[in-house]
């Protein structure tokens, strides 16, 4: 069931409580390989990547007790784990954070696949190698594999990234917590998620200073602990479920546990002519009258959305507000300063009658406000181009089907039944 029918012009009304965000569920489910003691997690959501960890964890033994109903994952990876079985999941990125744990366990980690996640240009494993090593890992370069190795225990580490990656900032935290000694990271990413993923590694024992700023440094322990946790509201789906309730002229009130991060995204918002209110721990979208691209008080430039590393506007969200310039009367560009092959979907707009000018591999410009059509589209791999192309189907009336629209089960449970019990008319279909 990869394919996704919409039933489009149907505004989104009701309430809507997001879910956790999985940009911090899978390193957190990564950093309890850590230790040996138990741990309880609620609120972990339903999705594939989670279901992929979870089937890694049974295959070494580890004690998984997962209720998908309510949410509550009760973990013990014990000392006699299989390290035969330590072979890393495919299709997630998030699977290259089970290195330091592996490393850490048992000395040892073959990676015979390339770590992968949504096709969102080059994504290296270069600087991830580079933490690995610098901690003092060996490397072992092999047709097809990379082969890594510690000899006992880390050794603490100052390392200056090249750039604010956050899975390379978590790979980082995760090696430091259990080294020997004081490490320092400079030009860490500080992403909300990361600084959930920090809390809850503080919850289990690490020693974490800076968090949420550029430069974190760590204090190895001996052992760490076990902790009981509950995941926040994702930002991102809060974002989403916001923009949905906007193009299709809804009214979607959405628990919003995470207002503090959003006002940069409520002003992204209004260049769009959409105003966002929090209130009372919940989030709404006003439109008055139909979208509308705000004109830059400088003549002679048009409005632009700049995504790049925290606390700028997220990449993962840019697409959101492709759909929105998309219906939007004027012109927006858009500037994807972190992935060069984030916006190669632009051509599947035209397909809905849109008008959008791919500039290069980072800039998008478009001509909003034109008349749309229903349309048959496809999806890259990339989560929130799936979205952005539903949202598009669903503010234009008429049947719209969204091919290979699975990566939205990467991160969103509940996806459709979500969006009908707000009044859409949406539902999955098998693939070709």
């Amino acid at each position: 069931m990869s394919n996704l029918i919409v039933h489009g012009g149907r505004p989104l009304r009701g309430s809507i409580a997001p879910s956790a965000n999985k940009n911090a569920v899978l390193p957190v489910l990564c950093a309890t390989l850590l230790t040996e003691a138990p741990i309880v997690l609620h609120r972990v959501p339903d999705i594939t990547d989670v279901r992929k960890l979870l089937d890694f964890f049974r295959a070494l033994g580890s004690q998984v007790e997962m209720d998908y109903a309510t949410g509550t994952l009760r973990l013990q990876h014990g000392s006699g784990l299989d390290a035969e079985q330590a072979r890393l999941p495919t299709g997630m990125r998030s699977s290259i954070m089970l290195v330091p744990a592996l490393l850490h366990r048992f000395g040892r980690v073959r990676m015979e696949d390339e770590v992968g996640g949504c096709t969102l240009g080059v994504r290296e494993v270069d600087p991830h190698i580079e933490v690995f090593r610098t901690f003092g890992a060996q490397v072992e370069l092999a047709p097809g594999a990379l082969t890594l190795r510690s000899n006992g225990r880390f050794d603490a580490t100052d390392h200056w990234l090249e750039y604010a990656s956050v899975t390379t900032t978590e790979n980082f935290l995760l090696c430091a917590a259990v080294a020997r000694g004081r490490s320092r990271l400079t030009n860490a990413a500080c992403e909300p998620h990361v600084q959930e993923f920090c809390h809850f590694l503080t919850l289990i024992g690490a020693r974490i200073e800076g968090q949420g700023g550029s430069q974190v440094q760590v204090e190895g322990v001996d052992a760490l602990g076990g902790a009981e946790y509950t995941f926040v509201d994702d930002f991102h789906e809060v974002a989403t479920f916001l923009a949905m309730s906007a193009i299709t002229g809804g009214d979607v009130v959405v628990r919003n546990s995470a207002a503090a991060q959003f006002p940069l995204l409520d002003r992204t918002f209004a260049k769009f002519g959409v105003e966002i209110e929090h209130k009372d721990g919940f989030s709404r979208a006003h439109v008055n009258g139909p979208l509308k691209v705000r004109e830059p008080f400088t003549s002679n430039i048009l409005q632009k959305v700049e995504a790049a590393p925290w606390p700028y506007v997220p990449a993962d969200l840019l697409p959101i507000f492709v759909a929105l310039g998309v219906r939007a009367q004027g012109s927006v560009m858009f500037w994807n300063k972190v992935y060069e092959g984030a916006l190669g979907w632009s051509s599947e707009l035209s397909k809905f009658g849109a008008h959008a000018v791919l500039c290069d591999p980072h800039r998008l410009i478009i001509y909003g406000g034109k008349p749309l059509v229903p349309a048959r589209v496809e999806s890259p791999y990339i989560i929130r181009v799936a979205i952005a192309l539903f949202m598009l189907a669903a503010s234009i009336e008429g049947r719209s089907t969204i091919l290979n629209a699975l990566p939205i089960r990467r991160a969103h449970p509940r996806f459709v039944e979500n969006l009908n019990a707000l009044g859409a008319a949406v539902q999955w279909e098998a693939g070709d």
